[in-house]
């Protein structure tokens, strides 16, 4: 397996129009990287540019150490799975997973193996012979991945590869993607703009907006501490709530202040925002750090609000509640057996030792 490196990489398509803006990413040996973030943000343009499909306009591409932005997509020892599987229709499934080996003519004898190897693992022995018009999606997608497979690249690259499938499956698929990374020990690179697949299946997580990375960290690390508002809105479902507010200094106290709310800043972030007394700034705080008021002991600081309720969503095991504060459209994570009421209002405790704080200009993290 090899190491990937992007270093400046840029992106120009007709009149200027930048599609990847000085993308700079390392990806380490066996290491799994997912590229987020909603469409347009440019996540496939890069993966295509790693595999040779597009041409970089700026900057360089290495694989394994070595400088790859002229070399043909053949040459680059890499293997794509693609969103529509690419399967040829009238060869049977044996006959696609094995259509690349005989490309570079490899013997007969290697490739019923390989073929036969990758078949086991994936579990589809036992579709060698059928077409693809006779498998399901998910099979397909298997066939896909194991056609992958046989070629033993140096580095697989993943464009949305189960957004055609249904939502049991897809769950079932990444499971399977993920103990395929760690069985072959490869290095992938997966772009979806599922968060939850980016935050399940990724080593570390490359969040993309507008062309540009907007901050590359492990799944927890990107959950805990964003480092903008575009980053803590998209990672998590439901997404982090945001209020628009002030930060005041109350009886030595600093406070953020939103119409009638008013949410006394813990001590430990203090520091971090003595410097914004008198400015606008955006707080956000996750649905599971709202909870109905007097249902939640174990957090450090919490603080009441009040809200009124417009939505109920019942998920089981929990209930989402959205609510608004006056101004600001609120989600609540709250326990599955509690039942209020519509139009109805609500007390809430937020727990202030997660709360979050961003710059209103730039919108980059604060606390």
């Amino acid at each position: 397996m090899a190491d990937v490196v992007l270093k400046n990489v840029e992106k120009l398509y007709d009149k200027n129009v930048a599609a990847v803006r000085n993308v700079n990413l390392e990806i380490k040996d066996r290491e799994f990287v997912v590229l987020v973030g909603p469409s347009g943000c440019g996540k496939s343009t890069t993966l295509r540019m790693i595999a040779g499909l597009e041409e970089v306009t700026a900057g360089e591409i290495y694989i394994d150490g070595k400088v790859v932005n002229d070399i043909p997509p053949k040459d680059r020892d890499i293997a794509m799975v693609f969103q529509n599987y690419a399967l040829y229709p009238h060869m049977s499934v044996y006959e696609n997973m094995a259509f690349g080996l005989k490309l570079r003519k490899y013997p007969k004898p290697e490739i019923e193996q390989r073929v036969n190897e990758a078949a086991g693992i994936l579990g589809i022995g036992h579709l060698l012979a059928r077409k693809p018009k006779a498998l399901s999606g998910g099979e397909r997608q298997r066939v896909a991945v194991g056609r992958a497979i046989v070629r033993k690249p140096k580095v697989f690259l993943f464009d949305e590869p189960l957004s055609n499938l249904d939502a049991k499956l897809r769950v079932q698929m990444r499971t399977e993607i993920s103990k395929l990374h760690n069985r072959l020990e490869a290095t992938m690179i997966y772009v979806t703009h599922d968060q939850v697949e980016a935050m399940t299946m990724g080593d570390r997580i490359a969040v993309m907006k507008d062309g540009e990375v907007q901050q590359v960290a492990d799944p927890i690390h990107l959950y805990e501490t964003p480092v903008n508002r575009f980053v803590a809105g998209f990672i998590g479902s439901p997404g982090m709530n945001f209020m628009d507010g002030r930060i005041e200094a109350k009886n030595g106290a600093l406070v953020f202040e939103e119409g009638r709310l008013s949410l006394t800043v813990p001590e430990t972030m203090k520091p971090a925002l003595e410097s914004y007394r008198g400015q606008e700034v955006v707080f956000g705080i996750r649905p599971e750090n709202v909870a109905a008021a007097g249902t939640v002991k174990a957090w450090a600081d919490p603080q009441e609000i009040a809200a009124t309720v417009e939505v109920i969503e019942p998920m089981g095991s929990e209930t989402f509640v959205y609510l608004t504060t006056g101004k600001h459209p609120f989600i609540a994570r709250i326990d599955a057996h509690l039942s209020p009421a519509l139009d109805s209002d609500m007390p809430l405790s937020v727990n202030m030792a997660k709360a979050h704080f961003f710059r209103k200009d730039d919108e980059r993290a604060i606390v």
